[in-house]
């Protein structure tokens, strides 16, 4: 089979095409052939060599994908052969065929395009955990997600409105604040243009936001806390503007503020697995009626990887980038 990867850590130009032998299922695993994989920005990470793979997990880059279940390992009923599914994988996305563990395995529904199914489980299971399950989000509250556009950023407008929340957004420019609105986010604040701080405080009379979805980390952390409301809880997920921040712990400590936060891929199976039931009663069902559809932003041949790592990278990006295969 073709996949693509890359020899040594570097820019987008290090993608390559390469042939490699078509992996077989274990037990409890399907093979699935690959109509689309969706891309993500910890396959940019894994790319420049900050964020490798699991152990025992395929060194190919790709975290989510949809296609047909061509083979199934042993303890898995032979019925799911042929059944269009999206997944969540641990690697090896970027290739003609794909491992998965069934119990990570999604149906798409009719009426759901491939490409749309393998935008959805990387960001749906991400959002679902961190703003439903570690924070505890709940209908009338307010949440303020930064990088309203991303694909993070897009699922959790759509999926708040679906669930009864405000969603406030911040953005890198007034085109992207306009596309998060258009998304259905109730607010979009420019952070190039305004101090996104003094606009939450405007937008909530003062009273600040229950929770905070932030990918920024680094100083943010500090100026996301001054947005929150009393018991507000503050919930990572990435750390593009740096790893470490400085917290007044009195502050968490008077205003009973929780900071948590989480990583997806390196969870066990078993975790996976509840995760992935427990969107499959609660966040699915929307997706079925077709009231929850990706934001898609472009679609790149399985060859032009690279250049699809180079537009994310870009920061240009309104939704999802997915690989035709």
């Amino acid at each position: 089979m073709t996949a693509v990867g890359f020899d040594a850590p570097g820019g987008p130009e290090v993608l390559k095409p390469k042939t490699l032998p078509v992996p077989q299922p274990g037990e409890g695993e399907v093979l699935i052939k690959v109509a689309f994989a969706g891309v993500n920005r910890p396959d940019v990470a894994q790319r420049l060599g900050s964020y490798p793979p699991p152990p025992g997990a395929s060194p190919i880059p790709g975290l989510e994908i949809a296609g047909e279940v061509v083979a199934v390992g042993a303890g898995v009923d032979n019925d799911k052969l042929g059944r269009r599914v999206c997944a969540l994988v641990s690697g090896g996305g970027y290739a003609e065929y794909c491992i998965a563990k069934a119990a990570h395995c999604l149906p798409v529904p009719p009426g759901l395009p491939l490409d749309q199914a393998a935008a959805m489980p990387e960001t749906l299971l991400t959002v679902w955990h961190n703003v439903f399950e570690r924070g505890y989000a709940r209908d009338g509250e307010t949440i303020l997600v930064h990088g309203g556009t991303s694909g993070i950023g897009s699922m959790a407008i759509m999926l708040g409105n679906l669930f009864g929340l405000t969603v406030i957004v911040t953005c890198g420019g007034a085109d992207k604040c306009a596309a998060a609105l258009e998304i259905g986010a109730a607010h979009a604040i420019d952070y190039k243009a305004t101090d996104f701080t003094e606009e939450v405080a405007r937008i909530t009379g003062g009273k600040g936001v229950n929770l905070v979805l932030d990918m920024v980390a680094g100083d943010y952390v500090p100026r996301n806390m001054r947005c929150l409301a009393e018991d507000g809880r503050h919930v990572t997920i990435a750390v593009q503007g740096g790893m470490k921040a400085e917290i007044n712990m009195a502050v968490v400590m008077v205003r009973r503020l929780t900071l948590t936060g989480s990583t997806l891929r390196p969870r066990s199976n078993a975790f996976k697995a509840l995760l992935i039931d427990e969107v499959l009663d609660n966040a699915w069902p929307c997706v079925a009626d077709g009231s929850l559809r990706p934001v898609m932003d472009m679609i790149f041949p399985l060859a032009q990887a690279a250049a699809a790592h180079a537009r994310m990278e870009a920061g240009a990006h309104i939704g999802k980038i997915v690989l035709e295969v």
